[in-house]
């Protein structure tokens, strides 16, 4: 057989089983072009390439799925309890945002298949800089260690907290956390007056693409600024990775709807959702609300 279609001086409808090869390979190459998502090589670790170069926040996600018997009682400890625990200049967290869950997950669990209440906060770890500065480092771990794992009484760990740990504990059907780096395109979160919805939209990223989804939405946060609805924008840095978090505020669902709608007529919006979209493996949106303990209202 020739060693390539062009030589070969068949027919163009023949069923020379060459030709006929060449041409699976060819429809294939092509279709598989439409599939694949070239990665290009990096020479740095993406958290250094999008977060701040002089200082970038560290922050805590954590989502509480609570019994649906628990919430109230849940909400009540929460609010008395996490205003006291971040005053504490020992407790090396400041409170962004507590959130209950209106709109998003509501799976079931358990042998009752009772319904979730996911429950969402926000944390700012103080003390925390990027490039991480090696004695600062030291000292977060020092003062992180005590909250975490099995806590005891002592120094940097009140007996408050303990009690605060265990009554929440016995509320809770489960619960997550990541840590979080911030996007060097978007601004830090900032305490704003209510009353506001919040949405949280959640996008799991094909690996590789995490710099690549960076650059694009740092081009397009343009295009979401004009009623200052974007509140945040994170990535996963420890937990489960190419998570990317987008925080937003909005007055309430008719104002989330024609601030949307109002993008599209923006001429390079489409162009971003054009070239993001084959980054994303999955996505999930909730829609929240603060409590009154929140600094973002």
């Amino acid at each position: 057989f020739p060693a390539n279609r062009g030589d070969c001086r068949c027919p163009p409808l023949s069923r020379c089983p060459r030709c006929r090869g060449y041409s699976r390979d060819v429809e294939g190459s092509w279709f598989r072009s439409l599939f694949v998502h070239k990665v290009d090589p990096r020479k740095d670790a993406h958290s250094n390439l999008l977060s701040k170069k002089e200082t970038s926040n560290l922050y805590k996600i954590q989502f509480h799925n609570v019994k649906p018997e628990c919430l109230e009682a849940y909400n009540k400890l929460t609010e008395e309890v996490l205003p006291k625990l971040h005053s504490d200049p020992d407790y090396p967290c400041d409170l962004v945002g507590n959130w209950n869950t209106w709109y998003g997950e509501q799976d079931q669990a358990g042998e009752a298949r009772q319904p979730l209440l996911p429950q969402a906060e926000l944390l700012l770890i103080r003390d925390y800089s990027t490039p991480p500065n090696e004695e600062l480092s030291r000292d977060l771990v020092a003062k992180l260690k005590p909250h975490i794992s099995h806590p005891k009484p002592g120094r940097g760990c009140p007996q408050e907290y303990l009690e605060f740990r265990k009554e929440r504990s016995r509320m809770l059907l489960s619960r997550r956390n990541q840590l979080l780096l911030e996007f060097s395109s978007w601004k830090e979160p900032q305490p704003r007056q209510g009353p506001n919805i919040y949405e949280l939209r959640t996008y799991k990223l094909k690996p590789g693409t995490m710099i690549e989804w960076g650059n694009n939405w740092a081009r397009a946060i343009k295009y979401r600024q004009e009623n200052q609805e974007a509140v945040g924008g994170f990535f996963s840095q420890i937990g489960e990775l190419y998570v990317v978090h987008h925080l937003w505020a909005y007055r309430d669902l008719q104002s989330r709807e024609e601030t949307r709608n109002a993008a599209w007529r923006k001429r390079g919006w489409d162009e971003n959702v054009y070239y993001t979209v084959p980054l994303i493996r999955t996505m999930e949106s909730r829609i929240m609300i603060p409590l009154k303990i929140s600094p973002l209202q």
